[in-house]
């Protein structure tokens, strides 16, 4: 951290009594943390300026230090008001110990995220030395926007079944005795496939909830993962798809695993659905012993979904578990994946995407054997 004028001592505190660092540094050089931290003195000079204060404020430490702390960092509120004469940090209340973090505007309107601590040499004293710390404010306009583009999707998914299902509902309640019954029937089939449209997006919703917030329960119980993987083939062949199109090829002999079947289920069932609505050809499911992912455990199963299809971009790899990404057809939430990330990390694992020997889009998940804690 760049500082003028100023001399450390035992324990990281300078010789005047304020600390070398903050902002949570402890021991550190400032120069590592990742918020911006700007130290003035008793007179309102800066004396410290770190590297992360530099890049956040595009102002070379060299030209803040020794310069008057509302030259150095010329803050104003969101009102255009200038910051550091609203609030008098030196003439101010003497019972006052820090600023509240909140917005405020650099100089060309950039905004930045502002905390500041008032060291007193007393109790009530005058203001020794105020330690501000900045924070770019990017991260967050990110989980804004994610949060809005998820609002507008569940929005926009939510609207089309509901439209159905009101304007059907309607009609039949307005026009019973006009319509066959075959009439009805079609009608009563297309609310409930609507209806179970809408249930799978709430429980899409339910399941993002709990893995950002790391509470996505996992109920261990013994998974045979071949039957279940057939279970699904059998579905979309009772469906209409044909039974030559799936080739299942299991490598005996499997560890026992322990997972959650409903959670597994729905891994599988995202999965086959991208290879057989957006690949081409076989779609291939190899399961294999392999090493456990995680540490401590030698045995683990891995499965891997392929089919014989355009493909992932190579440029789209690194996206397609991340929120939205719908990859070139559109329709869907975008969820679906990221939610399979969520599900196979919740049970130790990991969860990797490719490209197929045929050229298509090749996902690969590895879970640990494991065993209920009863067990363990």
């Amino acid at each position: 951290m760049s500082v003028a004028g100023t001399s450390t001592g035992p324990e990281g505190r300078d010789t005047r009594g304020a600390p070398a660092s903050s902002c949570g540094a402890g021991g550190l050089d400032p120069d590592q943390l990742p918020d911006g931290l700007v130290v003035a003195d008793e007179r309102g000079r800066v004396v410290g300026f770190n590297a992360a204060a530099e890049r956040i404020t595009a102002v070379p430490a060299a030209d803040a230090l020794g310069q008057p702390l509302e030259k150095a960092l010329p803050l104003e509120d969101l009102e255009g008001r200038r910051w550091w004469q609203l609030t008098d940090p030196y003439g101010g209340l003497s019972t006052r110990t820090r600023q509240p973090e909140r917005n405020l505007l650099l100089p060309g309107g950039r905004e930045v995220l502002v905390t500041a601590r008032y060291v007193r040499t007393a109790p009530l004293g005058p203001v020794h030395r105020l330690i501000i710390c900045l924070r770019d404010t990017e991260a967050r306009r990110r989980t804004e926007r994610s949060h809005a583009e998820l609002i507008a999707t569940v929005a926009h998914e939510l609207r089309s079944p509901l439209t159905s299902v009101k304007g059907f509902t309607a009609t039949l309640l307005a026009k019973w005795e006009r319509f066959t019954d075959d009439q009805k029937r079609l009608m009563l089939e297309t609310v409930d496939a609507d209806a179970d449209r809408v249930t799978r997006l709430i429980a899409e919703l339910l399941d993002i909830s709990r893995i950002d917030s790391g509470r996505l329960e996992v109920r261990r119980q013994p998974v045979d993962i071949g039957a279940a993987v057939s279970r699904h083939i059998q579905a979309y062949v009772a469906a209409g798809q044909s039974a030559g199109r799936f080739l299942l090829r299991i490598e005996q002999p499997l560890p026992d695993l322990w997972a959650d079947p409903d959670k597994i289920d729905q891994v599988l069932s995202n999965l086959l659905e991208n290879a057989v609505r957006h690949g081409e050809g076989t779609v291939t499911i190899d399961i294999t012993p392999t090493a456990s992912p995680r540490e401590g455990e030698e045995a683990g199963t891995s499965v891997t979904v392929s089919d014989e299809g355009p493909g992932i971009p190579e440029e789209s790899m690194n996206r397609v578990f991340t929120r939205f990404w719908r990859g070139s057809k559109r329709g869907g939430t975008g969820l679906g994946l990221y939610i399979v990330k969520g599900i196979v990390e919740a049970h130790g694992g990991t969860i990797t995407v490719g490209r197929a020997r045929g050229g298509g889009a090749e996902f690969r998940f590895t879970l640990p054997v494991s065993a209920p804690a009863y067990l363990a």
